[in-house]
């Protein structure tokens, strides 16, 4: 039945709750994990996750739709809570049936889990604490997301390993939980399996996958990088609280310092508001990442990395990296009896 019996065990749960053959999630990577790379990954077995970001309920309509004339197979799409639009966006997952929502960003606003659960869909979300999580599932949702900050993107200030040893033994028994961060080899799925995780998400080791359309030069400063290569984001005055962000360092992670120092000056002139101050911060992101994925302008555009792009090195279809993570965590657990 299966090349992966000891794997698949431990990702039942995971699996059973995606409606996929592993319980391999992709991170939702914005410019990057759209109707391409998504239905390689759910046709691949794992679990695509197009990435809403920015993106109009119009927009979102479409790569939804486009995504199902790639694959019949389970997807998700991810929402930011903060976006003004949500109400709208959820709709749009009503209308096609999506059956997984995943709520990032922060603390869900009031009703959008019970409006995606009224259409019948999974809610997963991410919890930096085990108080928070425990009150997202007591308000409805089905999954939780444990990220470290080993990831790329926006991350919090803890890491996978201790992420891990906090909320599994506290949670995992009653509650499904996948971990993401930082992996990039099939022995580290195995261990966040063994000590009770659902199944993993990895974002990284898919973005320069032979279906990504990201940029080539894009995917060749992941090939060339290293771990010590992808840093993170520096917060340069105390009243613009910025997420930090992970990626290669380039000309772009200077210009976002001073873009940072700029809004802070317009704050002190009162040009600018602190909404709209924080707003410019986040469009700033925005723009740099397709700068980078889309154009392939990798010197000041924003590289979005985790810091499992050492182990990227070339580009590989999808299906390729998912049975090679099988392969990895299977001969891991083999090993160990």
């Amino acid at each position: 039945m299966t090349d992966f019996p000891k794997t698949h065990e431990l990702m039942r749960r995971g699996a059973e709750f995606l409606g996929t053959e592993h319980a391999i999630l992709c991170g939702a990577m914005s410019w990057v994990s759209e109707r391409n790379l998504v239905a390689a990954i759910s046709n691949g077995g794992g679990f695509g996750v197009i990435a809403c970001g920015a993106m109009t309920p119009d927009l979102l309509d479409a790569e939804i739709a486009g995504t199902k004339e790639l694959t019949d197979k389970p997807f998700g799409v991810n929402l930011i809570t903060m976006h003004p639009d949500l109400t709208d966006l959820i709709a749009v997952c009503g209308k096609h049936k999506v059956g997984h929502v995943v709520l990032a960003g922060g603390i869900p606003p009031k009703g959008s889990v019970e409006a995606i659960k009224g259409f019948g869909a999974k809610v997963i979300v991410f919890a930096p604490t085990i108080a928070l999580a425990k009150k997202l599932f007591r308000s409805g949702a089905d999954a939780l997301v444990i990220e470290g900050m080993e990831a790329g993107g926006h991350i919090g200030p803890v890491s996978t390993s201790v992420l891990a040893q906090e909320f599994l033994p506290a949670l995992a028994e009653d509650h499904l939980v996948f971990v993401a961060g930082g992996i990039g080899r099939g022995e580290a799925i195995a261990g966040y399996l063994e000590m009770g995780a659902a199944g993993v998400q990895l974002g990284t080791r898919f973005a320069c996958a032979t279906e990504s359309i990201a940029h080539p030069d894009f995917k060749k400063a992941f090939f060339r990088a290293n771990a010590r290569d992808a840093i993170t984001s520096v917060q340069v005055d105390a009243r613009l609280p910025v997420i930090p962000v992970r990626a290669l360092k380039n000309k772009g992670t200077e210009a976002f310092n001073v873009k940072q120092r700029d809004v802070a000056g317009k704050l002190d002139t009162e040009e600018l508001a602190m909404g709209e101050a924080q707003l410019q911060i986040e469009r700033y992101w925005a723009g740099a990442l397709r700068r980078a994925v889309v154009d392939g302008d990798v010197e000041n555009g924003s590289l979005m990395a985790g810091q499992s792009v050492g182990m990227v090195k070339q580009e590989e279809p999808v299906a390729e990296i998912i049975s090679g993570l099988m392969a990895e965590s299977e001969a891991a657990l083999t090993k160990r009896g």
